[in-house]
């Protein structure tokens, strides 16, 4: 066994690294720009939002109070003539990046603790790179990666879109795995 203690360092070079993929990932690389379309008449449609004074929150609709009245001929004329769909508004002010990329760093951090955790408690010290580079990469890809397919399932993502996050999951999931395999306590 070893302690969460003695793996502080690759917790957070692992962070660092996969920081820095994310970073090359999203800015350098153009495989996301496809994840998300213009609205049809945005202009109209963010007046009618302003208009109506719709605060930040999460929406469905059209919308329904309860399974009950999900199933009502109403509700299901509503469905048909459409659209259906989910929404996120967000607070009207410019994305605030750092805060965002502050948050997502601290995401990773986590995302080690828990490999950490895993690895520390199933592996012992002197462990070979390739054991612990199995466990704490399926670990990471877990939280990394697995998770994404619960947008599609739910909320309906495209699942080209969850797969793309999916993949970048992965490759998360094996720089954790090569940092924690690299500085594995001896």
């Amino acid at each position: 066994m070893v302690s969460l203690t003695a793996l502080w360092l690759p917790i957070v070079l692992s962070a660092v690294f996969v920081f820095i993929a994310s970073s090359i990932i999203h800015m350098l690389l153009t495989y996301h720009r496809s994840n998300y379309k213009q609205m049809p008449n945005e202009d109209g449609l963010l007046a009618a939002m302003r208009d109506a004074k719709v605060p930040p929150g999460n929406y469905g609709f059209p919308w329904c109070a309860s399974p009950k009245e999900m199933g009502s001929p109403e509700m299901t004329e509503k469905y048909k003539q459409g659209p259906v769909g989910l929404i996120t508004v967000m607070p009207s002010v410019p994305p605030a990046m750092g805060k965002y990329l502050a948050m997502w760093f601290v995401f990773c951090l986590v995302i080690g603790v828990f490999a950490a955790y895993l690895a520390g408690r199933t592996l012992g010290p002197g462990t070979d790179y390739l054991t612990v580079f199995r466990v704490t990469g399926t670990a990471a890809f877990l939280g990394y990666g697995v998770g994404q397919a619960t947008n599609s399932i739910w909320i309906g993502v495209a699942w080209s879109t969850s797969l793309k996050h999916m993949f970048d999951g992965l490759v998360y999931a094996l720089l954790t795995a090569g940092v924690f395999g690299w500085l594995w306590p001896s």
